[in-house]
């Protein structure tokens, strides 16, 4: 069996649909709303389309297919992962995942198939090559007697956690061969397209999944047993952690979504993900329950809305102000995952369908590690003993992903695969993580943000758990593919794919001696580009999600991540000569040269989002550099071009039916072959004429200090400092020495406006190091006597962060008030901290 051929087959059907589309406007598609599963005769009907597909490849009718899953594609499409199996029995690894279109027509299949050898002549009734003989399709074993024969070698003494199961299935046994023009190199000389996996021989076995708990631990095993003598043919681990084999108190005061229920707050989010455990993203509190077998607990509650105190847990109560924060922190990393991937790629969730899910704080006593158990399809968070509690916005995108993979290829965390599933949590905690950092809104991944060190924040030591760019670093990962890395554990073997997806964002460095350096790109230039956080998090993500199977390997992922650039951004495109030289550099694959890859044009100003009332002008611009002036300009309104709007600049008078219309732009320069750029998206919001009002004089300061009181000396146009837009903002701090700042405003807010919304544009920068608190700004409700209504936020050195974060607070409960805004700084002695407040704005409707 040759599974390349049927790989490179899969890639063409893969390649068809996009042969008449526009490159830039398959870049900005979405996925779609959650897709209802399919009826009964409606999986019938694309088996019987997929066994038709079957037979022309000259499979048996003993071949056939069972629906595992389905989730949303993009907008007009829908996912159907379908197992293969023979003679009713689960082929293992060896799966189809099946676009389809809204007609239920197959638009692509992509294929990991390890079943072709057990395809037998009518009159034969036995396998070609196979080594399961008919006589042998029955078991000796029971189901009951696999599971005991596990459950006996793993942890005899251990309890269930969830139920064990064991499904009979065939498994077929791979080897790793050479090609026919690898045949005479040398070991160290293999790249990981010098080998393929194929089929050694088939074995009748009980697949048998074992979620238990000994000692205080979880011990959670995938076992592989053969049907007919109880031996062990294969086994691996199959927690998924955060913290590997042998390796907000971090974000300052940040908004969190709760629910009220009667007086009584609760860390319940009901506007991210419906059903699931608790009807929406919950926080709770497993206050110390035995990792052996946690118990989620409760959903946090409290009678005031303000949470945690930004401290690291002491070891107390876990429901104290103190015990709060790593709920807070919880909370704050489940909504910025939530968000970044609904916001930037549509996706719902971590099952694309919405389902809610939650995180559990406080398991078991100073438990260093985290997990995502997708029995419950949740997370749980230790409080740390040789880390800070771990949870950290990247560790936690880090675990959601796990859940993300769980619902989609959900790769073998075992082998290749396994690294492949570890890095794709550690692309999605970074991700993350930069977009969070950035303010946790707009929908792209901003190109900076994330520090590509997964757990920095949560070490005691300083040293991260794992770092992205240069992976070896930790002593055990690998920075390259090489034929042994399918024995390494999962958090190693991931190394090589996290330095891929670093090289492919960031781009690599000349020079030997770079920590970004890598001896595999041999073509010119020898420093690869990259293509941005946002571009290749897209790529990534539409490859795991419509093309990567269980099985997939690093050679394998490397042909359906070029699969997944063509699509989205044309053959030849300088996305996907990016990705396959970020594979190459890893020894995945050869290098190529940059053809068209260098001189290009890029985009130096993204559109931004615009907000205006019906009737009146909304305008988006776009700047870019490079390549060979002059340029010339497309604008696309949701993928549709725009006609005559050519200009770097395209404004519109918005009417109501525009409001949510997404707009993005194509740039040419006039080189030959000309060279494009494509920019992110903004959308535009209408409102209705009068519907809304803003509440803030001269929120944006362009007017000086009229409106505001206080320390109004810090308004005006200072260098050293940029305004979030204008020429004016407010910069409270970055004296260096002790010092306090404060600028207020009252404000009225009538009873009768349905809400009313804060936001404000923060910039953070320090001449402080580490995480200790030296220099703060805490923004306040007060009544008109000063007496503080509520704390909105506090945020320090700590919080300092490249560029602007919007922040939004929701003062409903001021309805009926004249309350004083106030954003009060204190810088210690020493070392200087900067508060840039800039476009302040209350809307109330």
């Amino acid at each position: 069996m040759n599974l390349r051929k049927t790989l490179l087959a899969a890639s063409i059907v893969a390649a068809l649909p996009m042969m008449a589309s526009n490159a830039a406007q398959a870049a900005a598609q979405l996925m779609s709303a959650p897709v209802a599963q399919a009826s009964p005769q409606e999986s019938a009907g694309l088996v019987s389309k997929l066994s038709a597909l079957d037979n022309q490849r000259g499979l048996s009718a003993d071949h056939s297919f069972r629906i595992a899953s389905q989730h949303p594609g993009v907008v007009g499409e829908k996912i159907t992962r379908a197992n293969h199996t023979f003679k009713g029995l689960r082929v293992f690894g060896s799966e189809s995942v099946v676009v389809t279109n809204s007609a239920g027509d197959i638009v692509s299949e992509s294929v990991s198939d390890r079943r072709t050898a057990l395809s037998a002549p009518a009159a034969s009734g036995g396998g070609r090559s196979a080594t399961v003989a008919p006589a042998d399709w029955t078991p000796t074993l029971s189901a009951s007697d696999a599971i005991a024969l596990v459950v006996k070698a793993v942890a005899p003494s251990g309890t269930h956690r969830w139920a064990p199961n064991a499904e009979l299935l065939i498994y077929p046994v791979m080897k790793s061969v050479r090609v026919a023009s690898a045949l005479n190199k040398s070991e160290s000389a293999l790249n990981a397209m010098d080998l393929e996996e194929v089929v050694d021989h088939y074995e009748l076995a009980y697949f048998v999944q074992t979620r238990m708990a000994n000692k205080g631990k979880p011990v959670y095993f995938d076992t592989m047993v053969n049907a007919k003598t109880g031996a062990v043919i294969a086994q691996w681990k199959a927690l998924q952690t955060v913290v590997g084999t042998g390796n907000s108190q971090y974000n300052g005061q940040v908004p969190i979504q709760t629910s009220l229920s009667g007086s009584t707050y609760q860390m319940l989010d009901s506007t991210r993900g419906t059903g699931g455990t608790y009807g929406g993203m919950a926080i709770t509190n497993a206050n110390h329950s035995s990792a052996n077998s946690p118990d989620a607990g409760s959903i946090y509650t409290s009678t005031s809305n303000v949470w945690g105190d930004g401290q690291n847990y002491n070891g107390g109560s876990t429901t104290s102000a103190n015990g709060q924060t790593a709920a807070v922190n919880a909370l704050w990393g489940l909504m910025n995952t939530y968000d970044a991937l609904k916001n930037v790629l549509g996706w719902q969730s971590l099952d694309g369908n919405n389902t809610a899910t939650y995180i559990a704080a406080h398991v078991d006593t100073a438990y260093d590690n985290a997990f995502y158990d997708d029995g419950c399809k949740c997370m749980y968070i230790g409080d740390g003993s040789s880390f800070y509690s771990l949870g950290s916005i990247d560790v936690i995108g880090h675990e959601m992903s796990h859940g993300v993979t769980a619902a989609t290829s959900n790769l073998n965390y075992s082998g290749e695969s396994g690294g492949l599933n570890e890095s794709n949590s550690d692309i999605g905690g970074e991700m993350v993580e930069a977009y969070a950092r950035a303010g946790g809104t707009g929908s792209v991944i901003p190109a900076t943000g994330n520090d590509w060190m997964m757990g920095k924040e949560i070490s005691k030591s300083g040293q991260p758990l794992r770092w992205m760019y240069k992976p070896s670093k930790d002593g055990g990962s690998p920075d390259a593919w090489s034929s042994t890395i399918k024995n390494l554990d999962v958090h190693y073997s991931s190394g090589p794919n996290n330095r891929m997806f670093y090289f492919l964002s960031q781009g690599s460095n000349a020079s030997s001696s770079s920590d970004y350096y890598s001896k595999y790109l041999v073509k010119s230039p020898a420093a690869m580009t990259g293509i941005g956080n946002d571009k290749a998090f897209r790529i990534w993500f539409k490859a795991l999600t419509t093309k990567f199977t269980s099985s997939t390997n690093y050679a394998d992922a490397r042909t359906k991540v070029l699969a997944a650039a063509t699509e989205l951004y044309g053959a030849g495109s300088k996305e996907v000569i990016a990705v396959t030289r970020a594979y190459a550099a890893i020894n995945v694959g050869a290098d190529i040269d940059e053809t068209g890859g260098t001189g290009g044009v890029s985009i130096t100003t993204q559109p931004s989002n615009v907000s205006v009332t019906a009737g009146s002008t909304a305008s988006f611009s776009v700047g870019a550099a490079g390549g060979t002036s002059p340029y010339t300009y497309k604008w696309y309104r949701n993928g549709a071009v725009i006609t005559g709007a050519t200009s770097a600049t395209y404004s519109l008078t918005a009417q109501t039916a525009d409001n949510g219309a997404v707009f993005n732009a194509v740039v040419s320069d006039s080189s030959s072959p000309v060279k494009t750029a494509t920019s992110g998206n903004a959308t535009l919001t209408v409102g209705t004429t009068g519907g809304t009002t803003e509440r803030v004089t001269n929120g944006g300061f362009e007017s000086g200090a009229t409106g505001w009181a206080g320390t109004t000396g810090v308004i005006g146009n200072y260098s050293g400092q940029t305004a979030y837009e204008g020429t004016k903002f407010a910069w409270l701090g970055g004296n260096g020495t002790t010092a306090s700042e404060t600028i207020t405003q009252a404000v009225t807010i009538p009873s009768t406006v349905t809400s009313a919304t804060l936001t404000f544009a923060l910039h953070i920068d320090t001449a402080e190091t580490g995480s200790t608190v030296y220099d703060k700004l805490v923004v306040t409700v007060k009544n008109s006597a000063g007496s503080v209504l509520g704390t909105l936020a506090s945020y320090s050195n700590v919080n300092a962060a490249s560029g602007y974060q919007v922040r939004t607070f929701n003062m409903s409960a001021y309805k009926g008030q004249t309350v004083t805004l106030s954003f009060a700084m204190t810088e210690d002695s020493s070392l200087q901290t900067s508060f840039v407040v800039d476009k302040v704005s209350l809307i109330t409707q």
